[in-house]
């Protein structure tokens, strides 16, 4: 690695002084570390949470996208659906009006039940932006194992409510290696097409790109991929690029141009509240349960399953204990959440028959970020939109997929940032702690490795060819690589392995799993569609073959 100091972060010839006064002072460091009044939401009243003692024909564990999609299909196919979400229904604003925090000025709402904030970015400038907050059942989770942090999303919505957006379909050449199992042309041909239009995705007008402030720092990445060889490829998102258009044209309130994305955006994203969620609230079948959380769930006496759920307030406390009863159970509670769950749930004697592939195969999709100081002729822009739009594909020679990503400061930084998803051999394992009374992770900080050396193959000879470093400032002090975290956690419960080819879980008639946690650990790309879709494929069979016997 190429260990330089802060010092030579600043562009050539201009010394380190100098350049942090032309990016806007010390105010810029201040506007990124936020303030420090609380401001939060409280839930409005909603429709009555499930209660103890209900019975249920469908219980789904989760509102991100595997759960949205069987909820909604099951409904359609006129099966009343319950959902749980451990986390918040994100549809009360704040007192500053907004549901969602901006992602320049974290308060309360922004991490789940933390009382200091843990940003994938740690450092700017050679300044902490960390800060102290109050413990609340914010939206985003930086769940720490041994080795890695893993980013989630708490809501209704889950993973939706925070990611970038980016809706990537991987190459068909590469779908061997990711679901070696799973039909191809099936995928490609009906589930793809299905979860793309679903989800709303769509694709930037290239014209518009070129000629808007707010993606120079996507140009920028882009000329510098082009002039060291790589292709740059536009990527699909759930953005509403109409409403983007206006965003920059001052017409409406700003979104994406106001730096929303990681802990929520107030208007223009399609998120599968926008989406999914939305008709499935429109068949009047789903009910759906915030703040609640499944603890256990074990063979009822009379058949289907007996739940136990914890109902939550804001501070994390639970507040009451319920048992329901459900006929089948669908775990779409994220890769982490899932796994997490089937591995106690075997151990602890709930479900003792499912088999010795729960908790195996989870992976970190490569995930690895890194930065690099351009020169004084390569500005950023002060204003950089939060949805990413372009990615660097060296996949097939160097293992590495870039996406152009933005660092939206409000100040000019002089600065392309990337989060790269690389092919990364290594897989963990959830086991059960038993004295903790936990699972717990067995993933490696030295399995990273691969992924930066994949990831090098792109960014050292761009840096070569343009006379330009690495930025050292983002993740600590002389730190080149954000090698400490995944922002795309995959696997733990692997489609026909723990399960079938279906999701079905063995030994237990009427258990489903249907979300991330069946995908054994890289899709090649952001892996949201994939789960979509897979989800969409899986869904399909189970309503034809398990539910109209």
């Amino acid at each position: 690695m190429n260990d330089t100091t802060l010092h030579n972060n600043a562009p050539k010839g201009v010394s380190r002084r100098r350049f942090i006064t032309g990016t806007g002072s010390l105010l810029g460091v201040a506007a990124l570390a936020g303030p420090t009044t609380p401001v939060w939401a409280t839930p409005r009243a909603a429709a009555a949470p499930i209660g103890s003692g209900a019975h249920v024909p469908v219980l789904i564990v989760g509102t991100g996208y595997g759960g949205s999609v069987a909820a909604l299909r099951l409904a359609q196919a006129g099966t009343d659906v319950h959902m749980v979400e451990m986390g918040m229904a994100w549809d009360t604003p704040g007192a500053d009006g907004k549901i969602f925090a901006n992602t320049t000025k974290p308060d309360d709402r922004s991490f789940w039940l933390r009382t200091r904030t843990k940003q994938p970015l740690s450092n700017f400038l050679g300044f902490p932006i960390d800060k102290n907050v109050n413990r609340y059942t914010g939206i985003l989770d930086a769940e720490e194992f041994a080795g890695i942090t893993v980013y989630q999303g708490r809501g209704v919505g889950g993973g939706s409510l925070v990611n970038g957006g980016m809706a990537v379909t991987p190459k068909r050449e590469n779908f061997a290696a990711i679901l070696p199992s799973v039909n191809a042309a099936e995928m490609y041909s009906t589930y793809y097409p299905r979860a793309n239009a679903d989800l709303g995705v769509s694709t930037i007008d290239p014209a518009w790109f070129d000629s808007v402030d707010c993606y120079q720092y996507a140009r920028v990445g882009r000329k510098h991929a082009q002039r060291s060889g790589f292709p740059f490829l536009f990527v699909p998102a759930v953005y509403d690029w109409d409403y983007m258009k206006q965003e920059a044209a001052g017409t409406v309130p700003k979104s994406a141009l106001d730096a929303e994305i990681l802990y929520g955006n107030n208007y223009g994203k399609k998120s599968l509240q926008k989406t999914y969620i939305d008709r499935i609230k429109a068949t009047g079948r789903v009910t759906i349960s915030p703040l609640h959380k499944v603890t256990r769930v074990s063979p009822a006496s009379g058949g289907g399953y007996t739940v136990l759920i914890d109902q939550l307030d804001t501070t994390g406390r639970t507040t009451a204990t319920k048992t329901v009863t459900a006929d089948r159970v669908f775990f779409a509670a994220g890769s982490v959440g899932t796994s997490k769950l089937l591995v106690g749930l075997k151990a602890t004697g709930a479900l003792p028959g499912l088999n010795n592939e729960v908790g195996k195969g989870w992976g970190d999709n490569g995930n690895v970020m890194c930065g690099r100081a351009n020169h004084l002729w390569d500005p950023t822009g002060k204003v950089q939109s939060s949805i990413p739009t372009g990615g660097i594909d060296n996949w097939d020679a160097g293992g590495a997929f870039a996406e152009v990503a933005p660092l939206p400061t409000g100040i000019e930084t002089w600065a392309s940032f990337y989060l790269s998803i690389t092919k990364n051999p290594h897989r963990a394992e959830f086991t059960w702690n038993a004295a903790a009374g936990r699972p717990e992770l067995n993933w490696q900080t030295a399995w990273k490795q691969p992924s930066i050396d994949a990831a090098k193959t792109i960014f050292d000879k761009i840096n070569k060819k343009e006379g330009t470093i690495y930025r050292t400032d983002l993740f600590g002090t002389y730190k080149i690589w954000g090698d400490h975290l995944t922002y795309h956690p995959l696997g733990g419960v692997v489609l026909d392995k723990a399960t079938d080819n279906y999701g079905r879980l063995h030994g237990y008639p009427g258990l489903y799993v249907i979300d991330g946690a069946l995908i054994p650990g890289n899709v090649s790309v952001n892996p949201f569609v994939t789960i979509t879709a897979l989800a969409e494929r899986n869904i399909e069979r189970i309503i034809a073959t398990d539910l109209r016997r």
